[in-house]
Order: structure tokens, then sequence, then C-alpha cells
């Protein structure tokens, strides 16, 4: 989006391993991306934890596909997460999302104060990442997929669907 706001950084991402990592480090350390049309994929390569060094080197990406399916593949994790330390930046692995509404602050009329709402998040447990691993995340299904209402009506999905201004009814 147009807005950087650090709150946001810490509330959107796509991690499959958010750590303070050091691309520069080493003339071999490389952050790559692919994107073919059907999948965007993200490499990080042979970077390492900075200040850290010594414990080795680190490669491991996310593929986003056009299906909504997205998947982190580990190739080499040389300790284990829960020993990276987060004293200089979070370590965390997974999804999240939110936005940002900027409201009338009451103290400064010509001010605006933000308010970020994480609404959803999905945190893997790090202890499972290890070397020649990877994780799948499969979207559910949503009422957005159908293309009419009535194919919404006769859907056999289990979930609540809403307002279908087309039928003039809750659904």
């Amino acid at each position: 989006g147009d807005v950087i706001h650090r709150m946001l950084t810490a509330t959107q991402y796509i991690a499959p391993l958010m750590a303070n990592f050091n691309p520069s480090y080493s003339r071999d350390s490389t952050v790559r991306y692919l994107d073919n049309g059907t999948v965007f994929v993200v490499q990080w390569d042979k970077v390492y934890l900075q200040g850290k060094e010594d414990v080795g080197s680190f490669t491991f990406q996310a593929a986003l596909h056009s299906s909504g399916r997205i998947v982190f593949g580990y190739e080499e994790i040389p300790v284990p997460v829960l020993q990276i330390s987060a004293s200089q930046h979070p370590v965390k692995a997974g999804l999240s999302d939110a936005f940002m509404v900027l409201n009338p602050s009451p103290d400064v009329p010509e001010s605006r104060r933000r308010t970020i709402y994480e609404y959803h998040r999905v945190e893997l447990d790090t202890s499972r990442i290890s070397s020649r691993s990877a994780v799948e995340f499969t979207p559910l299904p949503t009422c957005l997929q159908h293309q009419s209402c009535e194919m919404c009506v006769t859907s056999e999905l289990t979930f609540n669907c809403s307002w279908c201004h087309v039928l003039q009814r809750y659904l």
C-alpha cells in the first residue's frame, strides 16, 4: 500500500522466517524472486543472522500461488529457530493481515490518529521448522469464489453467507 508504518510491518506479513538476517554479510547471500504468472517465489539463499554468523547460513523460500495456496520451504536451517534471539528483531513465522484507519485526533484538530486493526494471524510453531521441511497453507472457501447468487445458494459450502443484493435476502 501507500502507507508505510512500523506497526503495519509488524502486523502485515507473509513470513517463512522473520529474524535479524544480514543479507550483506556474504557475497554468496542473496534474496531472489521469480514470478511466472501462476506462482511468485521469494528465496533467501545463504543468509546469516546479524552478529551470529558463526552458526551458519539459512536458505528458505515462500511461494505464493495464484490459487491462494502458500508454501514455505526450508532447505537449510542450521540451528533450532527457538535458539534465535529476538532481542534485536522479532523472530516469527506465519501469516498476518491488518488494516489502518486514520481517525481525527480529539487533542489536535488538524491531525489524525492511526489505529491498526489486526484481523487475522496464523503463527507457525517455530520448534517444528527444520532443514528440508515445508509448510503449506490452503485457502478456505469463501462466498467470493461464486460468480452468482444462484451458485452461492446451491453451494455445498458450510459457512454463513451474507446479504445477496440480487435475491434481496440473507443467505
